[in-house]
Parts: C-alpha cells; sequence; structure tokens
C-alpha cells in the first residue's frame, strides 16, 4: 500500500476539514406543542418547519450548510416549554429555537432564550406583550390588536351586525389579551355589548353563557377561545338556536374547526395574513407541496411556520458563521430583522416592538391581515 508523504497527509487531513466545514448543520430548535390540547395547532406547525427546511436543504442549504431541525414537544405547557427552551438552548445548543405554541408559553419561556442571548421565534403567539420581553425575541405572527378590528369591520359589513356579545376565557394569556383588543375594538367601533360572559381552559359546558347570550339578543358572538373550548361553543351554540355569525381571533382560524365543530362551523369570521383562498404563486405552491407531503390541508399556523423557516434562512444567508456559537446567535439577531421574504402568508418584513417603558423591544409583523369566513367546510375570503 502507497503512503502519502507526511506533508501530503498535513495537506489531505486539512482539506477533508475545511469541506466538512463547509457542510456543516445548522442545528434550529422548534419547541411546539406536539401532545396535549394544543397538537392541534402545534403538529402543523411542525409540519410547515419540516416543509421548508426539506425544501431549502434540497436546494443546496445556506450557503452550502444544511438545516437540521430540533424538535421538541413543549405539550402546551408553560412548565414544559420552559425545559424544553433549557434543553435545546444548553443542551442541543441550537444556533436559534422556534416556538412555544401558545402565548402562555411564550411568556413563560422566551425570557429563557433572551436571558442566554438566543434568539426565539414565534409564529403562533399573537398576545400583547410577548415582544416587550426583549431583542431576541421576534414573530412573525401578527398580533390580535392589529388583526382583531379589521375582523370586526369586516363581518359588521358582511352580516350586518349591529350589537355583539362577548365571550372569552379569563385564565389564558392569549384568550384575555385577545378579549382587551375586542373590547378596545368594539369600542372605537363604537359597537354596543349586550352582555360579556367567560369560561375557562378545560370547560366542557357553556350552555349557562350561551343562553345569557341569546337572551340579550346580540345579532354576533364575539369570541376569544381557542380551538379546545372554541369549537364545542360553536355547538351548543347552535344547539341553542343560537345561529349568529361568531367573530373569532386567532387561536379559531384553523382548519380543524370544520372536524372539531361538527357542522356547526359556519358564519365564523377570522383574521390572518393568510388564507387559503389566496391564489398567489407562493401560496399556491403551499399548499400544493404541504397536502402531498402530508396528505391534509394546510392552515394558517403551518404557513407562518414555513414562511418563518424561510425568514430565518434570508437572514441567515447574510451571516458568517464563526464556530463561536455567541458570536453565531448575535450575528443571526442582528440580521434577522432586515429579512424580508414574499411567501405563502403574502409580503414580510419586521417592524421594532417596544417595552412597557416605550423602550425598543423585539420584533413584530408588519403584514396586512385578510378577513375569512366559514361556508361548509373551507374558509372564503369575505370583502
Amino acid at each position: 500500500m502507497r503512503h502519502l508523504p507526511f506533508k501530503a497527509s498535513l495537506l489531505a487531513v486539512a482539506a477533508f476539514a475545511a469541506i466538512a466545514a463547509q457542510a456543516a448543520d445548522l442545528k434550529i430548535g422548534v419547541a411546539e406543542a406536539l401532545s396535549g390540547g394544543a397538537a392541534q395547532y402545534g403538529v402543523a406547525i411542525r409540519n410547515g418547519f419540516e416543509l421548508a427546511a426539506s425544501e431549502i436543504n434540497a436546494a443546496g442549504g445556506i450557503n452550502g450548510d444544511k438545516i437540521e431541525l430540533v424538535v421538541a414537544d413543549e405539550q402546551g405547557k408553560k412548565e414544559e416549554a420552559i425545559n424544553v427552551f433549557k434543553k435545546l438552548i444548553f443542551q442541543d445548543k441550537v444556533l436559534m429555537t422556534f416556538g412555544p405554541t401558545l402565548s402562555n408559553s411564550a411568556q413563560a419561556a422566551d425570557p429563557i432564550a433572551q436571558a442566554a442571548k438566543t434568539v426565539a421565534f414565534g409564529t403562533s403567539n399573537t398576545a400583547d406583550g410577548i415582544t416587550s420581553i426583549g431583542d431576541y425575541v421576534f414573530r412573525n405572527s401578527v398580533t390580535e390588536a392589529d388583526v382583531l378590528p379589521e375582523t370586526i369591520k369586516v363581518a359588521v359589513k358582511n352580516a350586518g351586525i349591529k350589537k355583539v356579545a362577548v365571550l372569552y376565557g379569563n385564565d389564558d394569556v392569549f384568550t384575555k389579551s385577545g378579549y382587551d383588543n375586542f373590547k378596545k375594538a368594539l369600542e372605537d367601533l363604537k359597537i354596543p355589548v349586550t352582555t360579556t360572559e367567560t369560561f375557562a381552559k378545560g370547560d366542557v359546558d357553556f350552555k349557562a353563557q350561551l343562553t345569557k347570550i341569546k337572551a340579550s339578543g346580540a345579532d354576533a358572538i364575539v369570541l376569544s377561545a381557542l380551538l379546545a373550548e372554541g369549537a364545542p361553543i360553536m355547538v351548543q351554540a347552535r344547539q341553542l338556536g343560537l345561529n349568529v355569525p361568531v367573530i373569532g381571533g386567532n387561536g379559531m382560524n384553523s382548519v380543524k374547526v370544520f372536524e372539531l365543530a361538527k357542522g356547526n362551523s359556519d358564519n365564523l369570521y377570522v383574521g390572518s395574513p393568510w388564507s387559503s383562498s389566496n391564489a398567489t404563486p407562493e401560496n399556491t405552491k403551499f399548499i400544493k407541496a404541504y397536502t402531498e407531503k402530508y396528505k391534509t390541508a394546510p392552515d394558517q399556523f403551518a404557513a407562518q411556520a414555513y414562511d418563518a423557516m424561510y425568514i430565518a434562512a434570508q437572514a441567515l444567508k447574510n451571516v458568517k458563521l464563526s464556530g463561536d456559537l455567541a458570536k453565531d446567535r448575535a450575528a443571526l439577531r442582528d440580521a434577522l430583522p432586515e429579512a424580508k421574504f414574499t411567501g405563502a402568508t403574502g409580503p414580510f418584513q419586521f417592524r421594532r416592538a417596544t417595552d412597557k417603558a416605550g423602550k425598543p423591544a423585539g420584533y413584530d409583523a408588519q403584514q396586512t391581515p385578510i378577513v375569512s369566513v366559514t361556508k361548509g367546510s373551507e374558509f372564503v375570503i369575505a370583502k
């Protein structure tokens, strides 16, 4: 067997090391609710990330590097989200992390990422105050404050609504934030509220609240709820003969509502930058790819995750990775605010958020919402 001279051997080793360095994996954390009630959102979100990552990798990766998703189940629980963030950031040493699924969990876990100077990128968190946690907190999910006023305006115009009843979950950051934003929007639009009713997470019987709403003579129900409670509320409302439109927040904007509301999901108005009826080339391509891969239709949450992966990829293209994790995390944080992308949810860019003191903090989405209404088993754009 012929042996290479010592100098040639060193050169060969150096060349191999250079190739290996060029073909490194970009470890990106994905903390989503893959079990429990919030899995109705989390599984679609994970699918969106995986689809985008597979497309990016198939096209050559990012500057020659391939994306490696490190996926963890945070179960839709605050305590588990904290544990998962700690594991991804400190043990798995990911470059950044996406998630968690619910705003409640983000309020608990995002401070971990902020303290560790690691980007936490939410794709489904719409409650107020998430990005005020700090300058490492990003989201491409448009806030309830931006979406709900437009949803109400379109519903009022389309359904001739004069007065509404409000029903919301009073023990969850997301649903309480939704209520606050609904309340403000109704006041600004001078729409009378006939009654305001509440429920708690895990409740299954809503007939008492719905009976009061029916007696109040409301033309519509303004509902801030997650699907686990929101779908049964729609079923029980129809059972009581309360067939008025429902104006929902982000938590109701999922194709799962058709399955869970069992034929009682008509006339639900929701707003989002994404609609399955929006026939742009980017959205058409996404819907086709997602449906072929997962044998089911995508929802808003899958679309936002898909676009978020591409937004992060745009930023990473402009980051020269050094191998020093702390420096690379900071470099990604610095590059992300300038990232722009037109995807399934339309044209996207970030806008700077502020904290409670009015100081610059994290980054929110700057996008225009589309309002849709359910008909049969479809979300149709309401004009």
